[in-house]
């Protein structure tokens, strides 16, 4: 569901489980034509070496971040797409202003950049932890907003995904998790914790989708109960902004027909 700047937002009105009406077995084969044209479009737009492309991935834990990277940015070529996680800022960090990281590593022209987690954070996890007054994060929304424009007007494209689970689905992820050795690592105490704020981060997130879903920089928010589906429908949406951006391989001058090889 694309947030459009005039619209309202409560997040309880979106069916995390939605699929459109869409049948697993239909989307896993159209998922590989999606991720051949990411791939194709993805080498243009490194050979043209004029625009970039901002994936940012957003949501509550076990949303599915780290699993949309693995089955749909897979698709991109590692040589010009870099991945970013942001973690508790570091001292460095905090003595700058909040958005030094960001710009620190954003896409260069020519290359695709996934941001897991996001400036996002210094809105959501901020305000729900209450780290900063309330003065200090809701003044961030337009500072986000000015830095997003800037970036869209020196030919950035910016997608923003709010992978959108139930509580009860995430629970269900967690103690799947926890049953399985391999993946009770990513489990920790302070994943209940934030489960019993649950109400307080989708406020949280509903006044930053709602305030910083711009024209330049729009919100999405995804239905994630059903991986298939999330994976499908992010696929798709870059799909299209990529096809929009009209990537061009960059002219050369005629060959010189007096050059022997």
């Amino acid at each position: 569901m694309l947030i459009r700047p005039t619209s309202g937002l409560n997040l309880s009105s979106f069916d995390p489980g939605n699929t459109c009406g869409r049948s697993q077995k239909d989307l896993d084969s159209e998922l590989p034509k999606l991720k051949s044209i990411m791939s194709e479009i993805q080498y243009k737009l490194y050979i043209e070496n004029e625009k970039s492309l901002l994936i940012v991935l957003q949501g509550m834990d076990t949303s599915g971040k780290d699993g949309t990277i693995r089955h749909v940015i897979s698709a991109f070529n590692p040589v010009s797409c870099n991945v970013e996680s942001f973690k508790v800022p570091t001292t460095e960090e905090l003595a700058h202003d909040f958005l030094w990281r960001i710009h620190k590593v954003v896409p260069r022209r020519g290359f695709v950049g996934v941001f897991n987690r996001s400036h996002y954070e210094d809105v959501v996890e901020a305000r729900v932890q209450k780290l900063v007054p309330k003065i200090v994060w809701f003044q961030r929304y337009d500072q986000i907003n000015q830095f997003e424009i800037m970036l869209a007007k020196n030919k950035m494209k910016i997608l923003k995904f709010f992978l959108h689970i139930s509580k009860q689905e995430q629970k269900k992820r967690l103690l799947n998790r926890l049953s399985d050795p391999e993946k009770r690592w990513k489990v920790n105490k302070e994943d209940y914790e934030k489960r019993k704020k649950w109400e307080l981060y989708m406020t949280a997130y509903t006044d930053a989708i709602f305030h910083c879903s711009l024209r330049e920089a729009p919100w999405y928010v995804i239905p994630a109960n059903k991986k298939w589906f999330r994976n499908w429908v992010i696929s798709k949406i870059i799909v299209n902004a990529l096809i929009e951006m009209k990537i061009k391989y960059p002219k050369f001058a005629p060959l010189d027909k007096n050059i022997k090889i």
